[in-house]
């Protein structure tokens, strides 16, 4: 907690000096609270326009700040004593295993060099897809614009430097609209998930679905469930709305509905602006919103396997079961406990 604490009053600081500022005047300390405030704990709200209040040098600190979040005070503290080569005590391990709700103790630093590694991967990827289009559209500044893009949505930060009105001039472009939605569900969906998969992949013998732990099963099913129930509610509230995709082709609708799913429920980019949207697809993003992504990931909400277990558990309840299982799998009561 101080920790965290510290990270963004020493953002504030940072951002309220004249060099963080674009026309070099010092912005409001509130402001300056509020824009390390919501970096760090990814959220995405802003006070200020990014791309216009803040120079170069207040958008690398605010990415910094969207990167200690995202990854976690705790994991980026455990980076930086592994790159000054001190050894990982055991409380900092049980910090981190409880962090990453790990079920052991070995291999955490192992973990910790993988989730920093894949990170800069997946985010090196993003920033690529983006330039193939930043970089025609903004020159050479189109390559920081995608690095900073790739890094924010990576993170669940939904805080962009492209223009005031984030990503409304890319609306139906496929690249940018598929390279967000892929860095934000990477993220969302989170690291444990990642290492999963990959193991399932290199394994000939076991390359199958059925394979995976229950935890990467819950969340991935959890996911695409929320996705494509979110895509199909936006894609019908908003059909005929002249406020949005009206004059959109099917195909285009698709698009954007889908764009939609993805980013409220753990994001906060926006491609259509949302004061147009209709109450009922505004309550469909609520309740997206609150249930959020994965655990251990860089996503917010109550997360999706919380919300699974909930459901499931009182499932069980009104059918009369004594045991709650999931995917033939009983579900030991103390984790149903921590999830309420």
């Amino acid at each position: 907690m101080i920790g965290f604490l510290a990270i963004i009053l020493a953002g504030s600081v940072l951002l309220c000096l004249p060099i963080s500022s674009a026309d070099g005047k010092v912005v409001s300390y509130v402001d300056a609270l509020f824009t390390a405030t919501t970096a760090t704990c990814v959220t995405g709200l802003v006070t200020v326009p990014t791309v216009s209040t803040w120079s170069i040098f207040g958008q690398v600190i605010i990415l910094l700040l969207i990167q200690i979040g995202g990854l976690g005070v705790i994991t980026i503290a455990a980076s930086i004593m592994m790159m000054l080569g001190k050894r990982i005590g055991i409380g900092n391990r049980i910090l981190i295993q409880d962090s990453f709700n790990l079920n052991s103790l070995s291999g955490i630093v192992k973990f910790i060099k993988k989730v920093i590694i894949g990170t800069l991967i997946i985010e090196g990827i993003g920033a690529l897809l983006y330039m193939t289009v930043f970089v025609p559209d903004f020159g050479i500044k189109g390559i920081w614009i995608s690095v900073f893009n790739s890094v924010s949505a990576f993170c669940n930060a939904g805080i962009d430097i492209i223009s005031e009105n984030s990503l409304c001039d890319y609306a139906l472009n496929p690249v940018i609209n598929l390279t967000t939605s892929f860095l934000i569900i990477s993220g969302g969906i989170g690291f444990v998930v990642w290492w999963d998969v990959i193991e399932i992949i290199k394994n000939k013998k076991r390359r199958h679905l059925r394979f995976l732990s229950l935890h990467s099963k819950i969340a991935i099913s959890a996911t695409a469930v929320l996705i494509v129930v979110g895509t199909i509610l936006f894609f019908i509230f908003e059909y005929n709305n002249p406020l949005t995709m009206q004059s959109y082709s099917l195909i285009e609708k698709v698009e954007a509905s889908f764009f939609q799913s993805v980013t409220t429920r753990t994001a906060g980019f926006l491609t259509i602006p949302q004061e147009n949207f209709t109450d009922a697809s505004s309550m469909i993003f609520l309740i997206l919103m609150f249930i959020g992504g994965s655990p251990c990931g860089t996503a917010g909400g109550v997360k999706t396997i919380t919300v699974y277990m909930m459901i499931r558990a009182a499932l069980c309840t009104i059918q009369g079961k004594r045991h709650i299982e999931v995917f033939k799998r009983r579900i030991n009561h103390s984790y149903i406990k921590k999830g309420m």
